[in-house]
């Protein structure tokens, strides 16, 4: 998984996290992100974790000091786009850039991307801002995920998902043992992970435009116990497979059986930890016939083989930091 990459900071002591605050007060995403990692931040101690929000406006101002730069910062908006000038948008990417991973949460992923920061990278943008993406969508990998590590540079959606990613991101650095901790204090029962979709993305980014791709995703989430052939969902939708495959990679990176399968497990995830089905009956709902091809299916996409994550949900919570 491309967040286990965060694994390489656990050795830093102190770890610093930059929160740049540019979104105001009562953002549910700015709160989403801080106090998962603040309870971390208490629970394992300064020594070991340091979490510093810092208003954009202060953030634009030259830094003073010596001051070490953070291993990890990120811009943090919820509803409101970031205006800055052209000195002040150079300023903050340079701020940024001195983190060994940066990026960006909510609404500030669009002026990330519109500053150029995301070319060529998967970027998880908040749905309801596909329609400002102009320019932004022909450089940056738009995917409908919830959150993206993509080389050094992280993006979320922001919302809700905001917990799911700062816990991500506490599990990645220090483990499973923390991450439960800090789910039992925010009375956190399931942690969504980076491969699962905005609901509303895809319809909001091609329904107008591209009806065949929104009606050929439609068919495969209606379909996820006995999966379509490519050639039959072209057909339901109406145009050749070398289309339906064009349009695929045009817009999501991915070819039709691809996308199809990530969501078969996105499905089989869901069904292992929200319900009691066994593994082999998870595995037959979402259309794998093998238990050695659904387990190895999903080690791939997830880390985790589908035993280990069921038991890993079963886990008590472990006392202490």
């Amino acid at each position: 998984m491309p967040f286990s990459n965060l694994s390489s900071l656990e050795g830093e002591a102190p770890l610093r996290m930059l929160l740049i605050d540019a979104g105001g007060e009562h953002s549910i995403t700015l709160a989403g992100v801080v106090q998962p990692l603040r309870l971390a931040a208490r629970m394992v101690g300064a020594a070991r974790l340091q979490v510093e929000l810092l208003p954009l406006a202060l953030a634009l101002q030259p830094a003073s000091g010596q001051r070490q730069a953070a291993h990890i910062t990120l811009l943090v908006a919820d509803d409101a786009l970031i205006q800055t000038t052209p000195d002040q948008g150079r300023a903050l990417l340079e701020r940024c850039q001195q983190s060994k991973f940066w990026g960006a949460v909510g609404s500030a992923v669009l002026w990330l991307a519109r500053a150029g920061a995301m070319n060529g990278l998967r970027t998880a943008l908040p749905w309801a801002l596909y329609p400002d993406t102009d320019e932004v969508a022909e450089r940056a990998i738009l995917t409908p995920h919830l959150f993206e590590l993509d080389g050094n540079r992280i993006t979320c959606c922001g919302g809700t998902a905001s917990i799911d990613f700062a816990l991500t991101l506490i599990h990645a650095i220090y483990g499973a043992a923390l991450e439960a901790q800090i789910k039992e204090a925010l009375c956190v029962d399931r942690i969504r992970g980076p491969a699962e979709r905005q609901r509303l993305a895809l319809q909001a980014r091609f329904g107008a435009l591209q009806p065949k791709l929104s009606e050929a995703v439609t068919l495969m989430e209606a379909n996820i116990e006995e999966p379509l052939a490519t050639d039959d969902i072209a057909n339901l939708v109406g145009i050749s497979r070398r289309q339906l495959e064009r349009q695929f990679k045009q817009y999501l990176g991915s070819v039709p059986s691809r996308y199809y399968l990530e969501l078969r497990l996105q499905r089989a995830r869901q069904l292992l930890l929200d319900s009691h089905h066994s593994i082999v009956q998870v595995g037959l709902m979402c259309g794998f016939s093998s238990g050695s091809h659904f387990s190895t299916a999903y080690g791939a996409l997830f880390g985790i083989t589908p035993r280990d994550e069921r038991q890993r949900k079963m886990l008590p919570v472990a006392p202490g930091g």
